[in-house]
């Protein structure tokens, strides 16, 4: 992974003016938002379903930073799909190493740095600073990272079965994505459940916000397992599909 990272980050930075588009075009493009939660929270007047400000600001500096750890690290997992039906695996598959996670490392999204950089400074200014809340913070952001790359794996290796999943995969990301931006107590009826399974916000974002504002011990346990199976079960699928997959006879090098 690190020789991923150096050199994904060495070819980025091969184009600076392009790179700092990207990374500070995204960092403006999220602090629109920052306005439009800031002035619907003073036409409310108060907290919306117990969540106020501070907490929805916990919520986007936690889904950004979660969400650039993963672009920045695990950017290839996005294009699962792409490269299972163009037969592109193969060339993933000849190399000596695992091939999961050599695939999903093996590219990285620039515009992640400009969500990096947000969600660190949002949880900055936003939040009360404590090591412990830090620590909190960094590790529900990893928990995160690594939920989010276990569900595009999940739905892009049902491209394996079912043909090509690319669209299907690309809108539960974006799902999930979209979801933990918004405060959870919004939520109810049979839409919580398929938010705490199908599309995973709740793991990734609402619990992770109660542990932080309130830590309980048995509840992280719980989050832990809950976010261990997700793991597991994108694991499972990708070994299976990856027994299903015929070679697509692709020529092609990787240094």
């Amino acid at each position: 992974m690190k020789k991923y990272f150096l050199f994904n980050l060495s070819a980025g930075m091969e184009y600076r003016t392009s790179f700092l588009i990207q990374v500070f075009g995204m960092v403006l493009n999220n602090c629109a938002f920052i306005i439009f939660w800031k002035m619907l929270f003073d036409r409310v007047g108060g907290d919306i379903n117990g969540y106020g400000f501070r907490e929805v600001m916990f919520l986007w500096a936690l889904a950004t930073f979660g969400f650039s750890i993963s672009e920045i690290l695990m950017g290839n997992a996005r294009q699962l799909s792409s490269i299972i039906y163009k037969g592109e695996l193969d060339v993933y598959l000849l190399q000596p190493r695992a091939v999961l996670p050599n695939l999903v490392c093996s590219r990285m999204n620039i515009s992640g740095w400009g969500d990096l950089i947000y969600g660190v400074a949002l949880f900055v200014i936003t939040q009360p600073l404590t090591p412990v809340r830090i620590v909190l913070f960094l590790l529900f952001a990893l928990m995160m990272a690594l939920v989010f790359v276990s569900v595009r794996v999940f739905y892009h290796s049902l491209t394996f079965f079912l043909g090509n999943a690319e669209q299907f995969a690309a809108t539960i990301s974006e799902l999930v994505i979209m979801f933990t931006i918004y405060p959870g107590s919004i939520f109810s009826g049979p839409s919580t459940w398929i938010l705490h399974t199908i599309i995973p916000a709740a793991l990734v974002a609402w619990i992770p916000a109660q542990l932080f504002a309130s830590f309980d011990p048995l509840k992280f346990l719980m989050l832990l397992a809950a976010d261990g199976v997700i793991v597991l079960l994108s694991l499972f699928m990708f070994r299976e599909g990856l027994k299903r997959y015929s070679s697509g006879n692709r020529m092609g090098t990787r240094l």
